[in-house]
This record gives structure tokens, C-alpha cells and sequence, in this order.
């Protein structure tokens, strides 16, 4: 069982270290073309997107009208955050 919890942990870290660099990656090259508050936008509606698949699908969630809610504010996060104006 102990041994299960440590390879979990391990698998957990990696993971997120994975993650990290990514992000970090990703924010220096799409720096060239967007803004800061545009990248941490489409952050968040990436990893939240991910996030509701995994759980519907995998984890069989139910979507809530609350949570679609949710989603259409973040539709329209992104209306504004990408809007010239």
C-alpha cells in the first residue's frame, strides 16, 4: 500500500513539473504575440476545458446548469479579454 502512495506521488510530481515547463515555455513565446492577462485567460479556459472533460468523462460527472454557467462566463472572459478596443 505504501508503496502504491509513494509511486502516485511521484507520478503526481512529474506530472506537474511537466506542466510547469510548459506553461513556462509557453508564456515566453506567446508573450511575442499576446498579453499577459490574454495568456493567463486562455490558461485558465485551456485547463478548465481539460479539466470538465476528465471529469464527465472519466470521472463521470454530471454537468450541472451552474457549471455551464460558469462556462458561458468564461466565453465571454475571453469576448473581452481578446476585444480591441
Amino acid at each position: 500500500m505504501e508503496h502504491d502512495l509513494w509511486k502516485a506521488i511521484l507520478v503526481s510530481w512529474l506530472i506537474a513539473l511537466l506542466a510547469y515547463y510548459l506553461k513556462v515555455t509557453a508564456n515566453r513565446i506567446g508573450n511575442n504575440y499576446f498579453s499577459l492577462f490574454q495568456l493567463k485567460t486562455l490558461q485558465e479556459v485551456i485547463g478548465l476545458t481539460i479539466f470538465a472533460v476528465f471529469a464527465v468523462y472519466f470521472m463521470y460527472e454530471s454537468i450541472k446548469w451552474n457549471y455551464t454557467v460558469t462556462f458561458v462566463f468564461l466565453v465571454l472572459e475571453v469576448f473581452f479579454v481578446f476585444r480591441k478596443w
